[in-house]
């Protein structure tokens, strides 16, 4: 997940500013952490399909923030694009969006299982109030539809493959984990409450061109480019579900249309592959289409890392018509064409 809406050092009050590009009315969906990976990509469609789009983001410092602005600035050029910067945790933030939001897509959090290991009261501040304060002002503007984004890691360690949104993901075994799963309950008690329509998209690895440069594919590309030992933490079977972010947009959209166009509805989607990956194909694949042969240094296996991830997808399959197409091989493939 992408950490657009907060700076890691506690809530800014007095920084929440509006920088209007362009002034469209109304501005119709409004995309928290829209500057990073998936929230840049996500908002690049919904301007093509001729939606306008209301970017709310800090522009953390968690990775460099000129990554981030890189990644807007096709939307900068766009007559249907508004910029944001502010904390989510700072209520500023929300009062600086204009009316006219019809919608909001939640993808802004402190991303990272293993940081949240070392830093979980932050975790729990960005992710828990973050999400609060986004529902708080679903509710003060009268706004129907919300799309969260939440993670494959609420299932933990499940014995049970490939992961079905009916199972019970009450044992999570990082912070990260436990936030996502309170921002679903979260948005359940919202939804009890007002009506509003709620899809929580639990997003399994997503990887593609400007993927944040602390995840494995991308950190991998950059060692092996520079002819250094990649680290492999365990024995390298761990897989994951790794999901091409053209795929995970279209399941995005789709949720979105769901919440727009039905009424009082609240589902729990799986937004992945249905394909898991072990971390040693991951290593063989990714260096024969950069043309190198990789170099391991072996570590132990780290607490917080799940064995494996696998999304069941037959439910966004029937209710939104989702239906993953790049084969790992082809993702990895334009992946290292964007890397160079």
């Amino acid at each position: 997940m992408e950490k657009g809406g907060a700076d890691g050092r506690g809530p800014q009050h007095s920084q929440a500013t509006s920088h209007l590009l362009t002034a469209p009315r109304p501005l119709s969906i409004l995309v928290t952490g829209a500057a990073g990976f998936i929230g840049s990509h996500l908002s690049e469609a919904l301007v093509a399909c001729g939606e306008a789009v209301v970017c709310l983001d800090s522009f953390d410092p968690y990775y460099d923030p000129a990554v981030k602005e890189r990644n807007l600035a096709g939307l900068r050029s766009s007559g249907r694009f508004t910029e944001i910067r502010g904390d989510i945790r700072d209520p500023a933030a929300w009062d600086a969006v204009p009316d006219g939001v019809a919608a909001v897509v939640h993808l802004a959090a402190r991303a990272g299982v293993r940081p949240s290991i070392e830093e979980p009261a932050l975790y729990a501040d960005v992710n828990v109030t973050g999400t609060q304060r986004m529902l708080d002002f679903v509710r003060e503007r009268g706004i129907r539809a919300v799309v969260f984004a939440s993670s494959s890691s609420v299932y933990g360690n499940s014995p049970t493959v490939p992961f079905s949104e009916s199972a019970e993901v009450y044992d999570p075994i990082s912070p990260y984990a436990a936030t996502k799963l309170a921002g679903e309950l979260l948005c359940r008690t919202a939804h009890n409450l007002t009506g509003f329509s709620v899809a929580a998209a639990r997003l399994f690895t997503v990887y593609g061109p400007r993927q944040r440069p602390d995840l494995a594919i991308h950190k991998f590309a950059r060692l092996m480019r520079a002819g250094r030992p990649i680290p492999r933490f365990g024995d390298g079977t761990t897989s994951r579900d790794y999901t091409y972010v053209d795929d995970l947009v279209s399941g995005l959209m789709a949720a979105l249309a769901l919440t727009r166009s039905q009424a009082g509805v609240f589902e729990v989607v799986n937004l992945g592959s249905d394909h898991p990956v072990t971390l040693n194909e991951l290593i063989t694949v990714l260096g024969e289409e950069m043309g190198v042969e990789p170099v391991l240094e072996q570590f132990p296996a780290q607490p917080g890392d799940v064995e494996r991830t696998w999304a069941d997808v037959s439910r966004a399959r029937a209710l939104l018509g989702y239906q993953p197409r790049t084969p790992f091989r082809e993702g990895i493939r334009r992946f290292v064409e964007w890397v160079g």
